[in-house]
């Protein structure tokens, strides 16, 4: 008899306390290097969401919401890397973590501890991907990118209150780590990439960080650059 295609919750949630101890044990180094790799790899989402999104200005106007659903069909392209080559991110280590300290196979410590290294890690991997990947490669550097850029952030960034993003922070968090629960009770890979692919793309439009290479992009052309401080 073949085994299930999908594991147990009980499951899946052993599964994600292990993880967290292999990362816990890690070295530093490598989780931050690791962190860095996240940060490139959902940049290059962000990038295709961009391209696809800022290239139609005129489909953009008469059907905005189409523009944003064909944007976010792409974006998960970059996530669904993460998982699996292994790496770390932020807002998926918000869920394993948690779930090793209640249960205490884990210190207190090794909570913060990783936040921050992971933290500094995704930051540093976006910031390289905005500056090699879209300032100097000159990828979005002509219209209607720049326009295309200019307006996401605003909208991302600027036009909402400080307790909007916040709130809808804690709706794209609850997306990811559903995405990842998903993929970890997968057993192949195609059931991963679809069980991942789906709660990324409903949570495009909301703050990730997946988002934090498109303000210095958009710093770079426009009066946004006091975001980037």
């Amino acid at each position: 008899m073949d085994p299930p295609s999908t594991l147990k919750p009980e499951q899946v949630a052993r599964a994600m306390v292990k993880q967290a101890v292999v990362k816990h044990r890690t070295r530093y180094d490598k989780i931050f290097f690791k962190a860095v790799l996240a940060g490139l790899m959902l940049s290059f989402g962000g990038l295709m969401n961009e391209i696809v999104s800022g290239g139609m200005p005129g489909l953009n106007q008469s059907n905005p919401a189409l523009v944003r659903m064909l944007g976010g069909f792409v974006f998960p392209t970059g996530f669904v890397l993460i998982p699996m080559l292994g790496l770390e991110l932020l807002t998926s280590n918000m869920m394993v973590f948690p779930m090793a300290v209640v249960i205490r196979a884990l210190p207190w410590w090794s909570l913060p501890l990783n936040w921050v290294i992971v933290t500094f890690g995704n930051l540093a991997g976006s910031l390289f991907s905005a500056a090699i990947l879209v300032k100097y490669s000159g990828i979005i550097s002509s219209e209607p990118y720049i326009s295309g850029v200019r307006s996401y952030a605003q909208r991302k960034a600027v036009d909402p209150q400080f307790h909007q993003i916040f709130l809808r922070g804690i709706g794209c968090n609850i997306l990811v780590c559903i995405a990842i629960w998903l993929a970890t009770g997968a057993r192949e890979t195609t059931s991963k990439l679809i069980a991942i692919w789906i709660p990324i793309w409903v949570s495009t439009d909301l703050p990730a960080v997946a988002q934090w290479p498109i303000y210095p992009a958009s710093a770079r052309f426009s009066w946004l650059a006091p975001l980037t401080m």
